[in-house]
């Protein structure tokens, strides 16, 4: 066992089954004598309602999820080239694409329009970003992703020349911005998404806690009564023997 094949038994269950068959399988590590394991798939994180939909994707729609991966690497292509013939049509493509793929997903499950939003933005980052396929088509994800950057677009021919862009140190103090807004929204995604992960472990572990301490009260209760039963034997025991001592005396005079 190694933790590729435990993190794609985990990303397959629901989000509902996650936490308590990751602790199941940390267990199962541990008692294997593998603590290393153990504390990788301890890191492993809950996936979102989103994610776990898209991740599902990646099992039960995979000719589907493909296509769409495949037009994104087209549409790249085209971009980077500036091909306008090509990107428009992939463009045309993307739409009819991502929509079939989405309309499976929402079919599969039953999800919030909220779900559905962060569906759709995962996908369309999938499209946009080479990263972001090779995190989908593993179907892992913890949480749905999104594209900061610039997002491919049609290139219309004959077009009037854009203005002159800004001059470059003015884009550099820009692109520093962005980065830095980009890096704290990422660092918040992934401090909440911890924290309601440690939240529900938490919660898990004062609920076993709770069962266990229950237990062992009782166990003590049990052990208390055994202990004073034994006391009385005991004390039966030696009045017996005492007994029989002075009756054996009384029949040897």
């Amino acid at each position: 066992m190694d933790l590729d094949e435990v993190a794609a038994r985990l990303y397959a269950l629901p989000p509902s089954d996650f936490t308590a068959a990751r602790a199941e399988e940390a267990r199962s590590a541990k008692q294997a004598g593998d603590a290393a394991l153990a504390r990788e798939i301890g890191k492993l994180r809950k996936p979102t309602v989103s994610a776990w939909a898209v991740n599902r994707a990646a099992r039960e729609h995979p000719g589907e999820l493909d296509e769409l991966l495949a037009l994104g690497e087209e549409l790249r292509e085209a971009w980077a080239s500036q091909d306008a013939d090509a990107l428009a049509e992939a463009t045309r493509r993307r739409g009819e694409l991502t929509g079939r793929l989405s309309r499976l997903i929402r079919q599969d499950a039953d999800l919030s329009s909220a779900a559905v939003a962060e569906v759709d933005q995962t996908l369309d980052a999938a499209v946009v970003d080479a990263d972001a396929a090779d995190e989908v088509r593993r179907g892992r994800l913890a949480k749905p992703l999104s594209y900061s950057g610039f997002a491919p677009a049609p290139v219309t021919r004959g077009a009037p020349r854009r203005k002159k862009p800004a001059p470059e140190e003015d884009d550099e103090r820009a692109a520093r911005r962005a980065e830095i807004e980009a890096r704290k929204a990422k660092e918040r995604e992934e401090a909440e998404a911890a924290h309601r992960e440690w939240s529900e472990a938490l919660a898990e572990a004062e609920r076993e806690h709770g069962e266990r301490a229950e237990k062992v009260d009782r166990l003590e209760k049990k052990l208390a009564k055994a202990r004073k039963r034994l006391a009385d034997t005991a004390h039966r025991l030696e009045v017996a023997r005492r007994e029989e001592r002075h009756a054996r005396a009384r029949l040897s005079d």
